[in-house]
């Protein structure tokens, strides 16, 4: 599998994200769903904390990606959906996706700003889509088979 991080001369260079990612070669596809800051109950962990949110949020996509055997490594799209988007939380999601994305190749990514999530309380959802090399199954060792006389 093959990943080309493009960044066109006639664009602004980004510093967070690549403007496009490109994948070839015998490869499997990861669609993560939207993640928030549920712990495993379901309850809400960081109420009203933005940095706890985005904590809590990249530890269920990284238990997410290796569930599917990906890694972060393997991401090449990231949607972001922030409530009430501002410059302080912007900053503070960057500064921990930044521990989980390699700089010199991060994913293509989209962050967009909205008023409400499915539960009041939550701040962040994000989804990712990986791109995993696909191995080919080993073939079967074939049995001889002895002939009978």
């Amino acid at each position: 599998m093959r990943k080309q991080y493009l960044n066109p001369k006639e664009l602004f260079d980004p510093r967070f994200f690549t403007h496009s990612v490109t994948v070839s070669g015998p490869l499997r596809l990861v669609y993560v769903s939207g993640q928030v800051s549920y712990d495993r109950d379901g309850h809400v962990i960081g109420e009203g904390d933005m940095k706890a949110q985005t904590e809590q949020v990249f530890k269920s996509l990284t238990h997410n990606l290796a569930a599917a055997g990906a890694t972060w490594d393997d991401v090449v799209k990231l949607n972001g959906y922030m409530v009430n988007m501002n410059l302080d939380d912007v900053n503070l999601y960057r500064e921990a996706r930044m521990r989980f994305l390699n700089p010199k190749k991060p994913p293509a990514s989209t962050l967009v700003g909205v008023s409400r999530l499915v539960h009041e309380d939550l701040l962040l959802e994000v989804e990712v889509v990986a791109a995993v090399a696909d191995t080919p199954a080993k073939p079967a060792l074939k049995k001889k088979v002895q002939k009978k006389r």
